[in-house]
């Protein structure tokens, strides 16, 4: 992996805001509301994302949802080429996942990979009625069969380019910047 260099900035803090409560609307609304619903992030930028969709939806339907952690790091598939020495953080989900429907929340949708190792987690921890995939951004190439059910953006990308979700929580300012691989 190359440096990263900053081309563009593609989501403003006001437009992830707007995208945070459009999902939120639509999560509601695809659920008929949110009775049974947890929202689980997934390390690292996925846990603020699923928090602020939290208080959106408390907005929205004055209704707290739980809000999970996940850590996949052990569940990839591709762990060798990753890290000589892999640093696996908690997870952190002091629920009964049984019957409930799942919102896995991450903040770039690109191969499915982390995706499919979330799967993995969440299924050895119950049995849900249903798990739906949240993404700040899906930016296309998958090796999966594996789809966002809400996107904050589209973002066609070429295998060149990357990708950052930037969080106030975690890097001081809201964004989303495209740039290129060096």
């Amino acid at each position: 992996m190359g440096n990263f260099v900053k081309k563009n900035v593609i989501m403003d803090a006001d437009a992830m805001r707007r995208a945070i409560v459009r999902i939120s609307h639509e999560i509601i609304e695809r659920n008929k509301g949110v009775e049974d619903v947890v929202l689980v992030g997934i390390r690292t930028r996925g846990v603020p994302i699923a928090e602020r969709l939290a208080a959106a939806i408390k907005n929205i339907e004055n209704v707290e949802l739980p809000v999970g952690m996940l850590d996949i790091t052990l569940y990839r598939d591709d762990l060798s080429t990753l890290a000589y020495n892999p640093i696996v953080h908690g997870t952190e989900i002091d629920l009964d996942l049984n019957g409930k429907t799942i919102v896995l929340v991450d903040d770039v949708l690109y191969t499915g990979r982390t995706i499919r190792a979330a799967l993995d987690a969440v299924i050895d921890m119950g049995r849900p009625k249903a798990i739906q995939l949240a993404v700040m951004i899906d930016r296309g190439h998958r090796e999966l069969p594996i789809r966002a059910d809400f996107a904050g953006k589209n973002v066609p990308t070429s295998h060149k380019e990357s990708v950052e979700v930037h969080l106030e929580e975690l890097d001081g300012v809201d964004e989303v910047v495209i740039g290129d691989i060096e």
